[in-house]
């Protein structure tokens, strides 16, 4: 029996999108970020690790106890050479597991625009040398330390990387069409009617060509995930 992927989520809103069919993989979703104390099944038991995006801060174990567990868990994936893929704050909670420092309001990007990839990966390879991709974070992240720089941006200098196993991702190639429009339809305090209409636009005229590339992207991904079984 083959074992499953691990989907760690943060938000109702953020779940793993594309990400699903991507997979073509059993998998299961949780979310333990207000646990003091989750029961998280070791590396040995799933063929894939998950994480992704949603409101906290990385670091704020105060107010949100799980992610102490879920920043273990990562570290001990990429120990164990499990495929990982970490999303936006999913990606962010991989950088420190990897010793990295979260730096706080320090990268604020919200919506569509480009980032350079910088570093060759065969699972990014798809997306080309630039792609205008989706932005929804306030915070960025240092490179881990023997981590591989794979896309940049102007305001972030670290939109993707690659530590042995584990990709992190700081935008969010999962989402699509209807998602986005989900998330638009969401109230959100960091977005006003104006920018509201305008990520709609720019989704109108990106996603068409974006989706199938990231579709592919995260197909290879799963692809890594299938071979671990």
């Amino acid at each position: 029996m083959s074992r499953p992927v691990l989907v760690l989520t943060h938000s109702p809103l953020e779940g793993p999108g594309l990400v699903s069919a991507a997979l073509d993989h059993p998998y299961r979703v949780r979310t333990v970020l207000d646990e003091p104390h989750p029961r998280l099944p070791s590396v040995d038991e799933i063929a894939g690790l998950v994480v992704m995006g949603g409101q906290p801060d990385a670091d704020d174990d105060a107010h949100h106890p799980g992610l102490a567990a879920e920043r273990a868990l990562l570290a001990q994936a990429v120990e164990a050479d499990v495929p990982t893929l970490g999303v936006c704050l999913g990606a962010q909670l991989l950088a420190l597991a990897l010793g990295a420092r979260l730096l706080r309001r320090a990268g604020t990007e919200i919506g569509f625009a480009p980032i350079e990839l910088v570093g060759d990966d065969p699972v990014l390879e798809p997306l080309g040398a630039r792609a205008e991709v989706l932005h929804w974070h306030l915070d960025q992240i240092e490179l881990p330390t023997g981590a591989t720089l794979l896309a940049s941006s102007e305001v972030t200098p670290v939109q993707a990387f690659r530590a042995g196993s584990a990709l992190g991702l700081q935008f969010h190639l999962e989402v699509d069409a209807p998602l986005l429009d989900l998330w638009l339809s969401t109230p959100d305090e960091l977005v006003d009617d104006e920018l509201r209409a305008a990520i709609a636009a720019d989704g109108a005229r990106v996603l068409p060509g974006l989706t199938p590339a990231a579709t592919v992207v995260l197909d290879r991904f799963g692809e890594q995930v299938r071979a671990r079984g």
